[in-house]
């Protein structure tokens, strides 16, 4: 099989601005733990705040990033993975642009005059808070994804996953990808991504749920999701089975739903049935920060997706990669993978 470009992500590339910050700097920005939000006026001067009273870690980020980052390195396949999005043309750009390289990710970034964009993460107790500055990433057109050099990753890619955070960018992009990889019998998957991304964004989220073959999500995201759309049940196993029996696009593949519930099992719903797999449980000394896990979750899981291994495999990757990651600053990974 040739896996050249088999996996393809689109998204916000955001350098993560990370520190252990303190329940006093939570409160001050109105920030809570666990949670993805986009910056607003309140939040301009919490990232100079950082760097002048914490000890700051830059470390590239971005949720779809992050996810084909750790594909591309728990296979271990030079080229097998590519990615799509925008930065600026200044010295975070050239640092995203190198950790790519470093990663073995073919990336084509789109690049914008504003700068590259930024996420504040928060750390407390080893959970953490984002606070993204989108800037040049929310600049992202489908002009961009139209070029025939940009086209030709799509055309190239079997698989293809996007966070939910791209919805409030280029819901166009999406779209197209979307209607692609039903006429041609792809993989599509997304993430619910944020509590926000279900409450605010629903209406193009739902316009894409019919495309999406896998839905990946926290047990928090499935509960908003479930709310805002009437459901009334705050149980994830039974949230998880609703969302993969809504209809689809295409009758090609059937939909899986994959819920992680951090330490405790992840949820997946196929078929009618929902199955639980146990995570490998951390000591709670050795956990660094949370920065990162989903994403690692999704990595690993799509890694071994491209390969065609069964579901308990992909899983098992998953919290493979997610153990790794917990136990590092940000989304980072040592050298070579022990899966």
């Amino acid at each position: 099989m040739e896996y050249d470009g088999i996996l393809l992500g689109m998204g916000n590339p955001l350098l993560d601005i990370s520190a252990v910050v303190d329940q006093e700097f939570l409160d001050k920005y109105d920030i809570k733990l666990n949670n993805a939000i986009l910056a607003e006026e309140k939040h301009v001067p919490m990232y100079d705040e950082m760097a002048s009273k914490y000890t700051v870690e830059y470390i590239a980020g971005g949720a779809t990033q992050n996810s084909i980052r750790v594909a591309q390195w728990m296979l271990q396949i030079p080229g097998a993975t590519s990615y799509m999005g925008s930065i600026g043309k200044d010295k975070f750009g050239e640092e995203m642009k190198k950790h790519a390289k470093e990663a073995g990710v073919n990336v084509h970034y789109y690049e914008d005059e504003s700068p590259t964009g930024t996420c504040g993460v928060c750390v407390v107790g080893g959970e953490r808070s984002l606070v993204a500055n989108l800037s040049a990433a929310n600049c992202y057109k489908s002009d961009h994804l139209k070029k025939p050099e940009n086209w030709a990753l799509v055309e190239k890619a079997k698989y293809i996953y996007i966070a939910g955070f791209f919805l409030t960018v280029s819901p166009e992009s999406i779209m197209l990808v979307a209607e692609h990889a039903a006429a041609k019998n792809k993989i599509f998957s997304m993430n619910l991504s944020a509590p926000f991304i279900c409450e605010f964004f629903k209406d193009v989220q739902d316009k894409v749920v019919p495309y999406m073959d896998y839905v990946f999500g926290n047990e928090t995201e499935a509960r908003t999701f479930s709310k805002v759309h009437g459901w009334e049940t705050e149980n994830v196993e039974e949230i998880a089975l609703k969302i993969s029996q809504l209809p689809k696009a295409s009758g090609t593949h059937k939909r899986i739903t994959v819920i992680t519930q951090g330490a405790d099992p992840v949820v997946v719903a196929e078929d009618g049935k929902v199955k639980l797999f146990p995570v490998i449980l951390l000591p709670k000394e050795k956990l660094v920060d949370t920065n990162g896990a989903g994403d690692a979750f999704v990595g690993g899981f799509l890694s071994q997706l491209v390969l065609e291994k069964p579901i308990e495999d992909c899983v098992k990757a998953g919290c493979y990669a997610a153990n790794v990651i917990i136990q590092r600053p940000g989304c980072t990974y040592p050298e070579k993978p022990d899966f």
